[in-house]
């Protein structure tokens, strides 16, 4: 089976290429990394050309515009890689007769009263959750077959560091104090775990909207003294924080999360924080990254 990741170059997409291993072909589009083929998915010529040269089984989507308080300042350019984009690899994945499978965020629901079930009904409050529900949509349009896979607080392994935990470790070592919101409940999961549960799905040919995420529900304040505790780093640097006291430009779901019950029936089930954050210490250690 051939997979087709766009935006392998990203977090995700790198962590997916590995699952995948010589089954994927990997595209970037402003990080080249070697093995890696260019491609822009607002382009839908070039998608087709793409999909037509690599004949994939499956499409994978993690490719997007992820900065949530920069896609609330500019719709329109963010709406054409977070929705546009999809929408066209999704409609030319359905005319050669392959599969979509994109990636998706609690940040379609509204916070009021996570953790999220794939059964409750979504209500984004900012532009980001907006965009990644109507793609959502347009991707199950273009063929019911497709898969969503929501996640949310993703951490694993990457440098330059970009994601919460490693963000947060390059700032503590280097004796920040960090303010870190008291009210923004999640589900954190392993970048790892996502790529398995997705390799677990895509071999059973499953479809529809799934939710993957570790059990864990904790505000963020409480995810960052955890990430202290694994890696001997001090607590005491965490500054709580409410967010309304951030200023950051886009609302932010409080109690967003997901519920990965569906999957855990399914007979995967992602790590807990605690055990995430140790697999995640092993591997920066051994990227030498301590």
């Amino acid at each position: 089976m051939r997979v087709l990741i766009v935006g392998a170059s990203g977090f995700v997409g790198s962590a997916l290429m590995d699952a995948f291993a010589g089954q994927a072909i990997g595209t970037y589009f402003q990080h080249p990394k070697p093995g890696l083929l260019p491609l822009d998915i607002r382009d839908g010529q070039e998608v087709a050309k793409m999909v037509a040269e690599v004949r994939p089984a499956w499409i994978f989507v993690p490719a997007a515009q992820p900065h949530v308080d920069w896609c609330e300042d500019h719709p329109e350019e963010s709406r054409d890689v977070n929705v546009q984009g999809p929408a066209t690899v999704a409609r030319v994945a359905h005319a050669h007769g392959a599969r979509v499978l994109f990636f998706s965020t609690d940040y379609v629901f509204d916070g009021a009263a996570g953790p999220y079930s794939e059964r409750a009904e979504p209500s984004p409050i900012n532009v980001y959750g907006e965009q990644k529900l109507a793609a959502e949509g347009l991707v199950l349009a273009a063929n019911p077959e497709n898969l969503i896979v929501r996640v949310c607080g993703v951490y694993g392994c990457e440098w330059p560091p970009k994601n919460f935990v490693m963000t947060l470790l390059k700032r503590l070592r280097s004796g920040e104090e960090i303010r870190v919101p008291s009210d923004q409940w999640g589900t954190p999961t392993y970048v790892r775990d996502i790529a398995r549960a997705v390799r677990c799905l895509v071999d059973a040919a499953q479809a529809g909207v799934w939710h993957v995420a570790a059990p864990d529900f904790l505000p963020r304040h409480e995810f960052a003294r955890r990430v202290c505790a694994v890696f001997g780093l001090d607590p005491t640097r965490i500054q709580p924080t409410p967010t309304a006291a951030l200023g950051q430009r886009a609302r932010r779901p409080l109690r967003g999360g997901l519920q990965a019950r569906r999957l855990e029936e399914f007979g995967f089930s992602c790590r807990d924080v605690d055990a995430g954050l140790q697999a995640l210490a092993v591997e920066v250690q051994r990227q030498g990254l301590q």
